[in-house]
């Protein structure tokens, strides 16, 4: 079935551009690599300031209830599912191309020394806003030990 979504060569070569465009070869390298598509889907920005960590992750099409935030021994987890899109199945057969996406994800992202009671989210317009503020600084200072 040719449609304006079909973007083939019809040249004597075309069969080996079309092998390395392939989805197994463009993320060949991301996926030896620990670099998944699912953690490509999160986009985070990540800013620190002297009294905290500002973190926004984009999560479009996202309920608010659909999505879990924690801080646990350093570690900020956000995590979510989405079942389905309500308009996902094509009873009569005519989906030409289907890029979105539903399923769970996890990202996890090492922020240490903050004060887990005073974390603070948002959820707006598709972005996660959360705010992380940094625990006072402990004094690990190099301590000598005398040896006997």
């Amino acid at each position: 079935m040719a449609n304006e979504m079909m973007n083939r060569r019809n040249d004597l070569f075309g069969g080996f551009d079309d092998l390395f465009n392939d989805h197994f070869f463009s993320n060949l390298g991301r996926t030896f690599y620990g670099l998944s598509e699912s953690n490509q889907e999160l986009k985070t920005d990540i800013k620190e300031t002297d009294q905290d960590y500002q973190v926004n992750v984009e999560l479009p099409g996202m309920n608010k209830d659909d999505i879990k935030v924690s801080y646990d021994q350093n570690v900020l987890t956000i995590s979510g599912k989405k079942d389905s899109f309500a308009d996902h199945g094509d009873q009569e057969g005519n989906t030409i191309m289907s890029e979105r996406r539903y399923g769970q994800f996890v990202r996890q992202y090492r922020l240490p020394n903050i004060e887990a009671d005073k974390i603070t989210g948002k959820y707006d317009q598709g972005v996660l806003k959360i705010v992380l503020p940094k625990a006072e600084p402990t004094n690990n200072a190099d301590h000598q030990i005398q040896i006997d």
